[in-house]
């Protein structure tokens, strides 16, 4: 009997009318294993990932298939974005395997949850030296049966591996060079086309956020800024950002950018859309600014739901082939604009009459010229017709379940956008989304991880609230409104109260009471999505200067403390605790003072603010009296800005038009 009719991740939806008798995860599926001495067989994928559907399609979707795992395993199907906890754990356990890890991923369970064994996709038949999944299925369920000790060994090596693993054996390390760190990665960034050499190409936005803080502050690091901004462009210009409906896909699978895995996931666009907020407003840069207003302007009109929160992602498919929603062949082109009309945009799209890709063309200006004034506009005229054509397409398929992580970086990404770039409305879209999240997804004092269609997935894990709380500050810089701070001080202590490990000083990834899964996941490294580590020494840094609180600077620099031990052994692994780490050493407090504060304020939400921290003091005796900026508050007259630092301040600024030349002059 498949169990996922009642499921509420569209992902395990996909998977309700196969004839595998799927199990959600939980206590009846290992039950179910113990009563009938049958291993687990546990499949993990998402509901954008092609490779997913292929396998499905191969083998769930296949009445023979479905019988041979139906008649020698208990199979369970997981959604990672549903439960990151457990895809991170048996992720883990592939890679102890020595196995290179992706999605799906299938791998093989004791009753008692112990993996033993585990790949990726497995096709239906043997390809490419890869065995058939049937062939795997009753080698491993013959061997199950009748070598129980070979199954005990892997499992006990693989929990003990898994166990060092979180253990996080965390030697000693001095504090990081960060100019050092920012030239070696530079030097690791490709010098033509960006990001890390090599295919396939991901953003990796923590680390060209931290090449950009590095290369903007030091005038002899213009080489990491260099790299940094060079990627960003060749990002823009690249075919894995939508040139017609705006945003970015997950990855490009070739070494220029050219070729995306064509599902587009809210939280790639949620770490660009600042990036490319800061470096229009450092440069001025067309390209970079209109990359910023595509991403919210395919946010708000593929990825807002009606609760004002965010869906999750769009597939990479639709009508079962990747891509074909988003490709042109140059025929189809002038048929629709017209022969000179379309030569035009296929010089400055690259629309080729053979195609760049599989016979057919995916935008991209990585190499066409750009265009002078008279034909921007008009080729602003001849997208405009192009998209309207592809909406008569069928659209990819979307994931609708909202996320608190993934909300929480774009709530923070919009706020911040919004003032770097004076996009009222982008604060807007902002603060509807954090009211769903905060309020509809509550969970005592914490948050939930999952909602849809009125039913939430709890507890949230450690990046739900630090992403959340990092939402709040930044609603409260863009703002000032005391709830936001309110919320990011109750979600701070329900994360140190459930999810700190005293022992490591680290987050655990679950409530640290938590026991379904094998280990306790506490991992230091960023994903596709930044760790909750390094969100939370940044958010915790940002509630010191806000508040005052020495408690918050202690916590900030007890986590940075034990991960930067961590990031010592794979710096290029941990950007976000790198950039917390560069808040903490260069941050400054914009203090804004006085009863006519609103246009300091707007001029503060204009600098950058990777390493800024915005506090207002409406009442003098709103901060400690040890606080710096406390015997100077007398100065501020009606209103003024004092920029603080290193346990000082400077003389108040007055004029909001100074108040970046007087930050420069502090660097």
């Amino acid at each position: 009997m498949n169990r996922l009719a009642g499921a509420a991740s569209p992902y395990l939806l996909q998977h309700r009318a196969n004839p595998v008798d799927w199990w959600e995860w939980g206590e009846g599926a290992f039950a179910e294993a113990k009563r009938s001495k049958r291993p687990v067989l546990l499949s993990i994928g998402y509901a954008a990932c092609h490779w997913c559907h292929v396998m499905a399609h191969e083998s769930f979707e296949d009445p023979a298939t479905a019988a041979v795992m139906n008649e020698l395993f208990v199979n369970i199907k997981v959604d990672r974005e549903e439960r990151p906890d457990i895809d991170h754990v048996y992720m883990s356990a592939l890679h102890s395997l020595g196995e290179q890890g992706g999605w799906p991923l299938t791998m093989f369970l004791t009753p008692e949850g112990d993996a033993f064994w585990g790949g990726t996709y497995f096709p239906p038949e043997p390809r490419h030296g890869r065995p058939s999944l049937q062939g795997v299925l009753r080698q491993i369920a013959a061997i199950y049966r009748q070598e129980p000790e070979r199954i005990l060994h892997n499992a006990t090596a693989i929990r003990k591996a898994l166990a060092q693993m979180e253990g996080v054996a965390l030697a000693e390390a001095g504090e990081p060079d960060l100019a050092h760190l920012a030239s070696q990665i530079a030097g690791a960034f490709d010098p033509i086309d960006g990001g890390l050499k090599g295919a396939p190409k991901f953003p990796n936005a923590g680390l060209i956020e931290l090449l950009w803080r590095q290369g903007t502050r030091e005038p002899a690091a213009a080489g990491s800024r260099d790299a940094a901004t060079l990627t960003l462009q060749r990002m823009a210009r690249g075919g894995i950002h939508d040139h017609l409906g705006g945003g970015f896909a997950r990855y490009a699978v070739d070494a220029r950018w050219l070729v995306p895995h064509f599902e587009k996931m809210l939280y790639d666009n949620a770490q660009l859309l600042p990036l490319y907020a800061l470096e229009a407003k450092r440069s001025g840069d067309v390209l970079a600014l209109e990359a910023a207003e595509g991403i919210v302007a395919w946010l708000e009109r593929e990825m807002l739901l009606p609760e004002g929160a965010f869906a999750a992602s769009l597939d990479a498919d639709s009508e079962g082939e990747e891509g074909k929603y988003y490709v042109w062949n140059r025929s189809d082109v002038d048929a629709l604009l017209g022969a000179e009309a379309g030569a035009l945009i296929a010089r400055h799209y690259d629309i080729a009459p053979g195609g760049n890709w599989e016979g057919v063309s995916i935008l991209n200006r990585l190499d066409t010229p750009d265009p002078d004034s008279a034909d921007a506009l008009r080729l602003s005229k001849l997208k405009d017709a192009l998209f309207a054509e592809r909406t008569k397409r069928i659209p990819p398929a979307r994931d609708d379940k909202i996320l608190a992580d993934w909300n929480g970086l774009m709530i923070a990404a919009l706020a911040r956008a919004s003032g770097l770039l004076d996009r009222p409305a982008w604060l807007e879209l902002s603060e509807r989304a954090y009211r769903f999240v905060a309020e509809s997804m509550a969970d005592g004092e914490g948050v939930a991880h999952s909602y849809r269609l009125g039913r939430r997935i709890t507890p949230g894990f450690a990046l739900d609230h630090a992403a959340m709380i990092d939402a709040a500050l930044a609603l409260h810089d863009a703002t000032l409104s005391q709830n936001y701070l309110d919320d990011a001080r109750r979600w701070s202590a329900h994360l140190w109260q459930h999810y700190h490990d005293p022992q490591t000083g680290l987050l655990s990834m679950t409530p640290a009471d938590s026991r379904s899964l094998p280990v306790i996941p506490r991992p230091t490294h960023d994903d596709a999505v930044p760790n909750a580590l390094g969100v939370h020494a940044g958010n915790l840094l940002r509630l010191a200067g806000k508040t005052g609180s020495a408690d918050h600077r202690e916590r900030a620099d007890a986590f940075l403390a034990a991960a930067l031990r961590a990031a010592a052994r794979a710096p290029m692994a941990h950007g976000s605790v790198l950039n917390a780490y560069d808040l903490a050493r260069n941050g400054v407090e914009i203090v804004l003072a006085g009863t006519e504060r609103s246009a300091l304020h707007a001029a503060a939400r204009r600098l950058p603010y990777t390493t800024t921290i915005i506090t207002d003091v409406p009442d003098p005796h709103s901060l400690p009296a040890d606080h710096p900026v406390a015997a100077m508050l007398r100065l501020a007259g009606d209103g003024a800005a004092f920029i603080c630092f290193e346990g000082r301040c400077l003389p108040p600024v007055t004029d909001p038009n100074q108040l970046a030349d007087a930050l420069a002059d502090r660097r």
